[in-house]
């Protein structure tokens, strides 16, 4: 077979998304920082002596909503409109353009959904648990997950970068479809006519090419509000609205409405409303002890974090290598490929989500508490295995220029 016939796995990312990629993994890693600072305080604050003062804020009322409904259908809704942007870019100019290119990552995060779920099925079939939360640890976390790779992998290759980011970006659409799919709760069919309007007005808008951001703003707001009220939950909006704006340039323009979009609220949903998100709803009370183990909720979460991450992220890669042209680049080691296997199994921000919408009181907690074990072993165990393989790689950059 010939070298051209090949489709290259992890191929070297060109000069424009290598930056891109760099910009995002810094934005990220400040952003991961300030939500894990964010999920600590609340951790801490709901084990304190002041931990009614943390309920009730949670429960405080601000208008048609609560502050804990506020983080997780307002706040996370700036999140998902980011993410929705990054989706149709990577879909039309970047890296999932090219099937060639995709189809790895591609068939890697769907594989990565469907394993944990998996497991998170089989072990509560078995121990006769609770099966609504399935989709809880098919997520991975974009800002955690590429904050720990910044700080371990300075050395490591920027196809590996590129990977995670893909990898988390599918996981990431993958997911929303199962949250509009499986968690819509008292469905209003008028509602969402009044939403697919309010997105269509913000589409025509696009097409027209109207500059003035305040026009928009009607229309946006309106199509969070009324798809909370028809049943879906509100950050579907986000994402909706972000598919829509346009990422293409127009010959007069030197970056598209996404592109400026972005840039402007990237710092406010990875700094702003995801910590926001992290501080309102981690905070769970950590008891039960030996009960708490023993929860098949609590052991499908961790296990499917934790094994059933790498195993699909791992195992899709290799197979579809196996079966198909797709080859591993000759940069990347299978090791490489493994260690951001592990470090998918970072869940947090949509996986605290995915528990909030599954359950409610004791196990809802039991959820999330599980969601942050699991999420911490994953990230450790990434790092681990990224940090010795950030050291392979820059002895061998160190020898290629003849420093050793």
């Amino acid at each position: 077979m010939s070298k051209l016939t090949r489709l290259r796995f992890l191929p070297d990312p060109t000069t424009r998304e290598d930056t891109f990629v760099g910009d995002f993994l810094r934005r990220e890693t400040v952003g991961g920082a300030v939500a894990l600072i964010a999920a600590l305080v609340a951790v801490v604050w709901a084990n304190s002596t002041f931990g009614d003062g943390y309920e009730h804020l949670r429960a405080f009322e601000i208008g048609p909503l609560n502050v804990e409904q506020w983080a997780a259908d307002g706040a996370l809704t700036l999140f998902f409109f980011v993410t929705g942007l990054e989706l149709k870019r990577e879909f039309l100019i970047g890296s999932l353009s090219k099937i060639s290119d995709a189809i790895v990552p591609v068939v890697a995060a769907a594989c990565g959904v469907a394993v944990p779920a998996l497991i998170y099925t089989i072990v509560n079939v078995v121990g006769d648990g609770h099966r609504g939360g399935w989709a809880i640890p098919s997520a991975t976390d974009i800002a955690f997950a590429l904050a720990v790779l910044a700080i371990v992998g300075s050395s490591l290759p920027g196809q590996l970068r590129a990977f995670l980011l893909t990898l988390a970006v599918v996981d990431d659409l993958i997911v929303i479809v199962i949250i509009a799919a499986f968690y819509a709760h008292g469905f209003d069919f008028g509602a969402l006519v009044l939403a697919v309007l309010c997105c269509a007005a913000y589409a025509a808008l696009q097409y027209l090419r109207v500059p003035n951001v305040l026009v928009y703003l009607p229309f946006a707001v309106g199509a969070w509000w009324f798809t909370h009220e028809s049943g879906i939950h509100a950050t579907i909006a986000g994402v909706v609205l972000g598919l829509l704006t346009r990422v293409r340039t127009d010959n007069a323009e030197d970056s598209s409405p996404a592109e400026r979009i972005e840039h402007v609220l990237s710092p406010w949903s990875s700094g702003v409303a995801v910590p926001f998100f992290a501080l309102m709803s981690a905070g769970v009370v950590i008891g039960g002890g030996a009960e708490l183990v023993g929860d098949p909720v609590v052991i499908g979460v961790v296990l499917g974090l934790v094994l059933g991450k790498p195993i699909g992220v791992f195992g899709g890669s290799w197979l579809l290598t196996k079966l198909t042209r797709a080859e591993i680049d000759e940069d990347i080691n299978w090791v490489d490929v493994f260690g951001i296997a592990v470090l998918a199994g970072v869940g947090f921000t949509v996986s605290l989500l995915v528990s909030d919408l599954s359950f409610t009181g004791a196990e809802r907690e039991a959820a999330k508490t599980a969601v942050l074990f699991g999420s911490l072993i994953a990230a450790c165990l990434g790092a681990a295995i990224l940090v010795g393989r950030n050291r392979v790689h820059r002895r061998v950059a160190e020898q290629a220029r003849g420093d050793v």
